[in-house]
């Protein structure tokens, strides 16, 4: 039977769909702690323990340092068709971050104080990469091409490894392609130990960037503040903006195309035409017995995690857009410039009948490790500025000095802060 459609106004029902934050669970969470002391404390000896019981169990130490070869050494890693849409897709993804590399600000004032704004890049990044049901080597260039455009000295991958004990051919391609210095063959929330703390084998990174299932994120979450973290990656989503002229089939099968990556996916419609909304749903459960593939991850997100949302006017559609903040929006509308200048939370927008969500996955160019879980409304997918800190830089001159020492002294003073007050009435004269 076709699917149920929300009403805008429908707070309750839409909970889930509107629902925030990251949680794994009790038994994850200290799963993972447990996981996380392991590798501190043993080091080289857990990551063995845990490979050979989640991923190989003939998995040995000699395996864990995976050597990345020159890309001409090994091109049998890949079919010519996959090496060139990897080319393609790491060519546009360096072009469009490099574009995002900011510009030092270095300004002096009338009175000879200078200020400057500089950026660095960090000097040692752990890239997550994960390999569950498919060897993702479109995420090797998603965090590994804007580490190199921004400077990061050292970029270290995690994989979890095949039933053999090695990497993906796919990934280890996509490393090499990418200029990835160090591979590991080691995944879960022990990789992510690995990076944070360091073992006999991996050096300690300074963050760590890349989507993983609920242990690798929890794990990610745990280990923030003795290392950094993009964020906290939940099951993926997408929210479809429809209107009365939008292909009926097109807005379900981006659905579909979001629904298959994980069976707690979020994926939504939301139009003010009732009709466009009914037409979908009826398609839906016509094409629903006909999945080709991933028919079971599929099944479960059309039972669980599937809205489609009716507004009554436009201000409601864009309080939907709003409060599901959705790491993927597609934007299938008539008039998308107005939508644009509207819209506050999302990961990344794709405008229009030609531009599905999988070119953002692929070789647009746009990066795909966006934020989900709500956090659109405060996080921005990765960028270069991830692999770069800043600092601020001041010299003040004499005169401004002398003209701003009893002020800071008062202020400082004021606070209890007798030190600081003298180094500012010390430098007055």
């Amino acid at each position: 039977m076709p699917f149920k459609i929300f009403d805008a106004s429908d707070r309750l029902g839409l909970a889930p769909l509107f629902a925030h934050g990251w949680s794994a669970g009790d038994e994850v969470s200290s799963g993972v702690a447990s996981i996380l002391e392991n590798v501190r404390v043993a080091g080289d000896a857990a990551l063995l323990e845990y490979t050979q019981q989640f991923d190989s169990a003939h998995f040995t130490l000699e395996m864990l340092s995976v050597p990345v070869p020159a890309l001409e050494a090994r091109p049998d890693l890949v079919t010519p068709e996959i090496a060139s849409a990897l080319a393609v897709a790491k060519t546009r993804v360096e072009d469009f971050h490099r574009r995002q590399l900011p510009s030092p600000i270095d300004y002096v004032q009338t009175d000879g104080t200078a200020y400057g704004f500089h950026y660095v890049p960090l000097r040692a990044v752990g890239a997550y990469v994960p390999a569950g049901t498919a060897p993702l080597a479109s995420s090797v260039i998603m965090n590994a091409v804007p580490a190199k455009v921004a400077g990061v000295e050292r970029l270290a991958v995690f994989c979890p490894p095949q039933p053999d004990g090695t990497v993906h051919p796919a990934v280890l391609y996509a490393c090499s392609l990418c200029g990835v210095d160090e591979l590991y063959a080691v995944g879960g929330a022990q990789a992510i130990a690995a990076a944070a703390f360091g073992t006999q084998t991996i050096a300690a990174v300074d963050k760590i960037v890349g989507p993983g299932n609920r242990w690798v994120t929890e794990a990610k979450r745990q280990v923030f503040g003795t290392c950094a973290i993009d964020g906290l990656a939940g099951p993926s989503e997408v929210l479809v903006v429809a209107d009365e002229d939008a292909g009926m089939e097109q807005v379900v099968w981006e659905l579909l195309a979001q629904a298959e990556h994980d069976p707690h996916a979020r994926v939504a419609v939301v139009s003010e035409s009732m009709s466009m909304l009914e037409r979908c749903t009826t398609y839906l459960d016509h094409v629903r017995g006909q999945l080709p593939s991933r028919s079971g991850v599929i099944a479960a997100v059309l039972e669980r995690g599937l809205y489609f949302v009716h507004a009554s006017d436009r201000a409601e559609l864009f309080d939907v857009i709003d409060s599901f903040a959705p790491e993927h929006l597609s934007l299938q509308v008539r008039d998308p410039e107005e939508y644009l200048t509207l819209i506050r939370n999302a990961g990344a927008i794709f405008v229009g009948p030609y531009t599905p969500v999988a070119c953002g996955d692929y070789i647009a160019g746009t990066n795909h490790v966006l934020p989900t879980s709500g956090s659109a409304r405060f996080s921005s997918g990765l960028r270069t500025l991830d692999f770069m800190r800043s600092f601020s830089v001041l010299r003040n001159s004499a005169r401004r000095m002398a003209g701003d020492a009893a002020a800071i002294e008062a202020l400082a003073r004021f606070e209890g802060l007798d030190a600081h007050a003298r180094t500012a009435r010390m430098r007055a004269s």
